[in-house]
């Protein structure tokens, strides 16, 4: 997971990916899959997006249902 530090700059952390995610699924919920296909351009890799994901959730901005596989934007 890449934080800013001396080395690595905010704009190439996962920190600055968060605005971008939330934007996309504030407008609807949608499952993982369609979140990275609209989003990927913005990500060197999968595990950059799913770093991002994870931070997201930790901190409670993302919620995800089990049932129906979707991420919904926690307000």
């Amino acid at each position: 997971m890449k934080l800013p530090n001396k080395i690595i700059s905010y704009k190439e952390s996962v920190l600055s990916r968060f605005p971008l995610v939330l934007s996309v699924l504030s407008d609807n919920p949608m499952n993982v899959y369609e979140l990275f296909e609209l989003t990927k351009d913005s990500f060197t890799d999968v595990e950059e997006f799913m770093d991002t994901l994870e931070c997201l959730y930790a901190l409670k901005k993302v919620t995800f249902d089990d049932e129906s596989g979707v991420l919904f934007y926690a307000v």
